[in-house]
């Protein structure tokens, strides 16, 4: 019989005894890098592309815009959330290359293309300012402030925090109207939660705004930061943290009625960031932050064939971000290192995390 590779360590039976019980209680102990989807199959800590430069402060919330010249020059926007907050504007590599600073506690952040203005399509950015109580917008690429200094939300609430702004999402219509859904730190508990309003050129080449409705439940547990509309199929969505996501028509024609609550159960503490990832016209998928786990839960975009606001979940996969609040995705090949698309992940370590859409949704 040929001699073991390594020479066999010959112990009396009470050590080896107690060293066997201790390797067994640290094995116990090591912490999982697997999650389980609903199916029974367990997927890795999905790993960054990138991690984004630090800001100054606390990220929060980020965008993609993307170039329509060249999508490989394509950029991200992110909110860095403090009294004095800012834009960071950075490229598909992480690296910062454009700032503004000296916002007054910038949240969220959203994207819109070719709203006209002086008579040209420009394409924009809006955040949040919480404390200022307004709208920021800035054109792209170069952000260029065109709201005169900021746009007054939710004007004439006079209750405590009512007008402090948190979530913002982008809706246009097919007919080219763009409308702002505008969430606040907390709110009403009557139905008039979010703030649609009608962005447009002033006449002076700068924006205004508009209020169109205030609609959408909340259930007063926590609060509404992360918004989400899917432009295609009509439909606005947001986390009411703690309870689950929330669904309405963006068309303020269609009426205020909730078309589902879904989410309810499988997460850890909050629900933060939706993006949606679109595979086809009507199809795709929903991925929500549950913000305790480092997770997210992924649901079907068209719903069930029986019942398109019937959202079933598809699977559950962890990332290496840590503690997610916003997030934003796209579709679009963005060169070599996204041919199917990027997702960007808020990390709490004053960081941007890059995804492979492919890595998140997988090749299905």
């Amino acid at each position: 019989m040929n001699k073991p590779a390594y020479p066999i360590l010959r112990l009396p039976f009470p050590l080896y005894f107690i060293l066997t019980g201790f390797l067994l209680v640290s094995a116990c102990q090591q912490p999982s890098a697997q999650t389980t989807t609903p199916e029974g199959a367990q997927s890795a800590v999905i790993q960054p592309v990138y991690i984004t430069d630090t800001v100054r402060h606390d990220t929060d919330d980020p965008a993609i815009w993307i170039n329509p010249a060249d999508p490989t020059k394509s950029l991200v926007i992110g909110t860095d959330k403090d009294q004095d907050g800012g834009l960071y504007v950075f490229d598909l590599k992480g690296k910062i290359v454009r700032e503004v600073h000296d916002l007054k506690r910038p949240d969220n952040v959203d994207v819109a293309y070719g709203l006209m203005l002086g008579g040209k399509p420009t394409d924009i950015a809006v955040t949040t300012e919480r404390f200022t109580h307004k709208l920021r917008i800035f054109a792209l690429p170069d952000m260029k402030p065109v709201d005169k200094g900021g746009l007054e939300m939710f004007v004439g609430d006079t209750s405590s925090g009512f007008r402090d702004l948190m979530g913002i999402a982008l809706y246009k219509t097919p007919a080219g109207i763009l409308y702002a859904m505008v969430g606040r730190k907390t709110g009403p508990t009557d139905g008039s939660y979010i703030g649609q309003y009608r962005l447009e050129d002033d006449g002076t080449g700068q924006i205004r705004a508009t209020l169109v409705r205030k609609f959408g439940s909340y259930s007063g547990k926590k609060e509404i930061e992360s918004i989400a509309v899917d432009n295609e199929l009509g439909f606005v969505y947001y986390s009411d943290e703690g309870v689950g996501v929330r669904k309405y028509y963006a068309d303020p024609a269609k009426g205020n009625q909730e078309l589902a609550l879904f989410a309810k159960t499988g997460f850890a503490e909050d629900h933060e960031g939706i993006s949606i990832y679109k595979t086809g016209p009507k199809t795709g998928f929903i991925l929500v932050s549950d913000q305790g786990a480092n997770q997210f839960h992924i649901f079907k975009r068209e719903g069930e064939s029986t019942n398109p606001n019937d959202h079933k979940l598809v699977k559950i996969v962890k990332v290496a971000a840590q503690v997610s609040d916003g997030s934003d995705v796209t579709n679009v090949a963005l060169g070599k290192q996204f041919p199917h698309g990027l997702f960007v992940v808020m990390s709490d370590d004053k960081t941007f995390h890059y995804y492979r859409c492919e890595d998140i949704i997988g090749n299905d």
